[in-house]
């Protein structure tokens, strides 16, 4: 098992950012590929980033290329995610997720946090 806790989510203006994280405990943290999903308001819960366990490889939604960034310190067992330039279509539920393998399916993370919510105002 490994639990999965974000922190980081709160209230920011159009063009702020935020640093969200996501803590990982139980199994070992560098096993595991990490993501970051999401889930605005009467919408299906998409993909957002997603880094190796090594953190070599990133991949991103295209919505978020460029302004969002994905990391990860082993070391400490955490996974980061960098929103910069934040706009108020970026206003959602943010879940942390881990999986054998990188990918932009859900079905893909075994592993899931309870999510950090993230708004943006206009």
């Amino acid at each position: 098992q490994v639990q999965l806790v974000e922190s980081g989510g709160g209230l920011v203006q159009a063009g702020g950012s935020l640093r969200l994280s996501c803590a990982a405990s139980g199994r070992t943290f560098s096993n595991y590929a990490m993501g970051w999903f999401r889930q605005a308001p009467g919408k299906e819960r998409e993909f957002v980033a997603a880094i190796s366990w090594r953190g070599f490889s990133t991949y991103y939604a295209d919505s978020v290329k460029g302004r969002f960034t994905i990391s990860r310190d082993n070391a400490k067992n955490t996974v980061y995610l960098q929103m910069n330039s934040l706009k108020p279509e970026d206003t959602a539920v943010y879940y942390c997720a881990a999986g054998p393998i990188p990918t932009m399916s859900l079905d893909g993370m075994n592993y899931w946090g309870k999510g950090t919510l993230v708004t943006v105002s206009s």
